[in-house]
């Protein structure tokens, strides 16, 4: 599933952070001639001509760009990266707050492909189920973080929005996408098709998940239209203490869905033939505490951009006449799961389906157990009224997508039918919510 340029071995990496003697010979044929060099100097991900350097000081130096180059190089939407330190002088300088918001969307594509194919690098080494949710985990760190500096901010409901719209995009279009183009790809011959196959059981698990996770949406929506009818004037009261003690209930049966996936049930969550027993086992590129430097420095960076994009928010609703929920819905996801959409799209082409239903499906049960009652609890602890109320038309359109997927995934086959049939309710549930005025769907009282 890594999409890294190439593999390391160990003598690629630096001793300075992952062992070894520090004037250890490379088995690298290195090119010949000042040209070959700086090709390689600039454009060879699997080694940098001075790391076998006796001095610390260069050693470290050209360390540090090869990580540099190596994550550069790990993914195409990097081209983008430029974006970011221009998005942040154009937020920290105040300009038109439309150019902050386009320039900062585009600055946190790129940077969560970094988060994407750092996370990869360190999982490597963990397994594939532990792997997976190491990756599934900071595969929403974009999300988690973009929610976090709009509740601060009070935007209650773009919060809601995306939490939603991460959900639906995850369910519905990149699983479609991986059901449609697996499916042309791998759909046989005329007239003797064929069908891509997964395991039934753990999307069965999955799914009942998610229609639980639904009904938490569900009940407080009702509760709040009873309340709401029958005038009663603590009804804001009331959903908030019925969504924080929800948000605690779905805490701890996602605790229960870890001991279920990693421990007692963990055989239903092999991937049973989704790799070939002649498959090199992979290699990371970069050594597990340099990894961690890039996680951290990119996910400041996706702080930083996600602050002056959250800010600039109110200006594109009032100007562009686009509403808080389409915002949240469907672009804010779209940056945060663009490295992961392309990630199991790439893996559905290569039949390896569980792979795939694994990040689809994985990514959207973390999400609703763990990330959204996450952030009530935050909402709680900083004073600001985040709940599980939905809008009605939001918690409709989750409903019929959760009702929708659990009919399409239980017999544990697909086909690009199939696919095109998620992917053609994405698009009816965004253009509806493209078509919503700004502040139509704003709750009254809440």
């Amino acid at each position: 599933m890594s999409n890294k340029p190439g593999d390391s071995d160990a003598d690629e990496r630096t001793p300075l952070v992952n062992g070894g003697p520090s004037g250890s010979p490379s088995h690298h044929i290195i090119p010949n001639g000042n040209h070959g060099t700086a090709k390689a100097f600039f454009f060879d991900s699997r080694h940098t001509p001075g790391l076998e350097s006796d001095n610390l000081a260069i050693r470290s130096l050209v360390y540090t760009w090869h990580i540099a180059k190596v994550t550069i190089l790990s993914n195409y939407t990097n081209i983008l990266l430029p974006m970011v330190p221009i998005g942040i002088i154009a937020g920290a300088m105040g300009w038109d707050p439309t150019a902050v918001f386009v320039i900062n969307f585009f600055a946190i594509i790129p940077l969560a492909a970094v988060l994407s194919f750092a996370t990869e690098e360190i999982s490597i080494k963990l397994g594939e189920t532990l792997g997976g949710l190491l990756n599934a985990t900071f595969g929403n760190a974009v999300e988690l973080i973009v929610s976090i500096v709009a509740l601060k901010d009070g935007q209650i409901e773009v919060v809601q929005s995306s939490m939603l719209g991460s959900i639906l995009s995850n369910l519905l279009l990149v699983m479609g996408m991986c059901f449609f183009f697996g499916g042309l790809v791998h759909r046989g011959e005329s007239g003797a098709g064929s069908e891509q196959v997964f395991s039934s059981a753990v999307a069965q698990a999955t799914c009942s998940l998610m229609t639980l996770s639904s009904a938490s949406l569900v009940i407080p929506a009702a509760l709040y239209g009873v309340l709401d009818q029958n005038g009663s004037d603590d009804k804001n009261q009331s959903i908030l203490v019925l969504s924080r003690g929800t948000a605690i209930i779905l805490l701890i049966l996602y605790v229960m869905y870890l001991v279920f996936q990693l421990r007692t049930h963990s055989n239903l969550f092999d991937a049973e033939g989704q790799t070939a027993d002649d498959e090199e086992p992979e290699e990371p590129s970069m050594g597990p505490i340099a990894s961690a430097g890039v996680l951290v420095v990119t996910t400041i960076l996706v702080a930083i951009c996600a602050d002056y994009l959250v800010g600039s928010i109110d200006h594109i609703v009032e100007s562009a006449n686009i509403s808080k929920a389409f915002i949240g819905l469907i672009l804010i996801p779209i940056v945060g799961n663009a490295a992961e959409h392309v990630t199991a799209v790439v893996v559905a082409l290569r039949d390896k389906m569980d792979l795939a239903m694994g990040v689809a499906i994985g990514s959207s049960i973390q999400i609703a157990l763990l990330v959204t009652p996450f952030l009530v609890m935050v909402g709680w602890a900083i004073g600001q009224p985040m709940t599980l109320r939905f809008e009605t038309f939001e918690t409709v359109a989750f409903a019929v997508s959760v009702l929708v997927v659990t009919y399409t995934v239980q017999d544990g086959r697909s086909n690009y039918l199939e696919g095109a049939m998620l992917l053609g309710l994405y698009i009816i549930i965004a253009v509806a919510f493209f078509a919503t005025p700004s502040g139509a769907l704003d709750k009254s009282g809440a």
